[in-house]
């Protein structure tokens, strides 16, 4: 059994929501699992931990500074025990950008940090353009629509794989 830390960064909470899927896909197997928003993750709660997954969204292709901070300021820990990363992104609804090798987001990420945890993943998100302001709403609706997505207004879509979600929480119950 291993006491698992599942850090997480969200925009607008399916991040979180994937995240507390697998806590309990991950708590089914017998591990013990601490959910903790990235913004009160410290070194301690890496010490205190076997192993750390930390997920993060993508909003206008980046990840949030806070994520990119975190992992930089306690990489030699990550470094030093099982971790694993997931990113959220529509871009991932496309079967051809689904995968960590693929994912331009999980790639430039990874790379700039000079990271690489021992478990990587890429799920697909939620588009809810009911939920956005004005200008989220506008600035997605654009890219969705260069990308050949959904442009409906009131278009309110989860597209992530919840069974791909379940494989990657069983593959953190196997990291060693």
């Amino acid at each position: 059994m291993s006491n698992i830390v599942l850090i997480y960064s969200t925009t607008d909470g399916h991040t979180k929501k994937i995240s507390q899927k697998m806590q309990s896909f991950i708590e089914s197997q017998g591990h013990i699992v601490t959910l903790v928003a990235v913004e009160d993750a410290t070194a301690q709660t890496l010490a205190h931990h076997d192993k750390v997954v930390i997920g993060a969204s993508i909003r206008y292709g980046k990840h949030q500074k806070i994520v990119a901070d975190f992992i930089t300021q306690n990489k030699a820990q990550l470094d030093s025990q099982p971790s694993a990363f997931y990113t959220v992104n529509l871009v991932a609804r496309k079967p051809e950008k689904c995968q960590p090798d693929t994912n331009p987001y999980i790639i430039k990420f990874l790379a700039q940090l000079n990271w690489q945890p021992s478990l990587q993943g890429v799920f697909a998100g939620k588009l809810n353009y009911p939920k956005y302001g004005f200008i989220d709403r506008n600035m997605i609706r654009f890219i969705m629509w260069m990308t050949k997505g959904p442009t409906d207004p009131k278009t309110n879509m989860e597209f992530t794989d919840w069974q791909s979600v379940d494989r990657f929480a069983q593959a953190v119950c196997d990291m060693s």
